[in-house]
């Protein structure tokens, strides 16, 4: 059976996506699964073994483009794909299936999409009120999957692969020092200052990690560089030295890697919280007013510190610098205990 799936636009998205394409191997073993997503995709979508290619969505996000989408469809009718699944939910990515005349089209209604999708179904939020219950419930029957309590259990959470062979090519291309153990942040967010823990209470928590013999390491994407600096200037002389701030200056493939050479991560809730979930990586996540309810970390060695309920959509906290008060009071020693108990878990597994 041939596949194709049109996949999200984001990097936690595109990772909780994973848990349809397992899936869909469970089911149908020899299936091949082709993915169309944005370019920047691909370095994920490469390291997902029931991954065959990913295809390059020439088109920006939230252009409608018609033409270029009837065109798309039209050049992949040769592949005879017999599936598609279309995981976003607007109507212009269900077009490029429609246009390849895909037997089956199956998605989630969205935007209206009756005639574009013929194996259409309705979602009842309260049913499935995980991101990842939804993706999956798409690789089975209609009729067989009612609410997120049908599914089979356990969901088959994303994973992805990372040799050791590049995880020693990675850190000699970016002289990481071998002699202390790694401790991966992920400060930045993509929605701004009200989701980030303060850089403060990041140097505090790397002062602490690095007296102990440890090193940090900082990711991110070009636009987290400045959030890094903070981080690592905020640090006595003494320290500056064991903690890296790798944002913007790697690949997201690059990133991914490091990631895997990591003992443990503390992240803010963002695409790369999700990465290093799919690494399995003892990972402490913080949360203020985005909500870990609907997209948690896929991972039994994560543990999500969050001082507040609900979700709160703000994009600029009230406090200094734009920080939301609720992520401000997640104390560093909190953080830190956490980030210990997981590490003494793991060590006794």
């Amino acid at each position: 059976m041939k596949i194709l799936v049109i996949g999200p636009s984001w990097v936690g998205d595109m990772m909780m996506s994973q848990s349809l394409y397992r899936t869909l191997k469970v089911a149908h073993p020899d299936a091949q699964i082709d993915v169309m997503a944005p370019a920047w995709c691909r370095p994920l979508l490469d390291r997902m073994p029931e991954v065959n290619q990913a295809l390059a969505m020439p088109l920006g996000h939230g252009a409608l483009e018609l033409g270029e989408r009837r065109r798309l469809g039209i050049s992949l009718r040769n592949e005879r794909y017999q599936r598609a699944y279309v995981l976003p939910n607007s109507f212009k990515s269900a077009l490029v299936p429609f246009f390849a005349r895909i037997p089956v089209r199956t998605g989630w209604r969205g935007e209206m999409r009756y005639g574009l999708l013929n194996d259409i179904r309705v979602l009842d939020k309260a049913a499935f009120p995980l991101m990842v219950q939804r993706y999956a419930a798409l690789g089975y029957d209609a009729a067989q999957i009612r609410t997120a309590a049908d599914l089979p259990q356990p969901i088959l959470w994303p994973k992805l692969q990372v040799s050791e062979a590049e995880v020693i090519a990675v850190k000699r291309a970016f002289s990481v020092n071998n002699d202390r153990p790694l401790i991966g942040f992920c400060p930045g967010a993509e929605f701004g200052p009200a989701k980030r823990w303060p850089h403060f209470h990041y140097a505090a928590l790397a002062e602490k990690l690095i007296a102990e013999g440890q090193q940090v390491v900082l990711f991110g994407s070009a636009k987290d560089h400045a959030a890094g600096e903070q981080i690592r200037l905020a640090l006595t002389e003494n320290a500056q030295p064991f903690c890296l701030n790798l944002a913007g200056k790697t690949s997201l493939d690059q990133a991914v890697v490091m990631i895997a050479a990591c003992n443990a991560v503390v992240s803010n809730d963002s695409g790369l919280m999700h990465v290093a979930a799919a690494l399995d990586k003892p990972l402490v996540a913080l949360y203020g007013p985005s909500s870990p309810d609907f997209t948690p970390p896929l991972s039994h060695q994560a543990k999500v510190i969050r001082l507040i309920t609900g979700y709160h959509k703000v994009r600029k906290g009230d406090a200094e610098e734009g920080y939301h008060q609720s992520l401000i009071d997640i104390q560093p020693e909190q953080v830190y205990q956490e980030l210990n108990l997981l590490l003494s878990t793991r060590k006794e597994q």
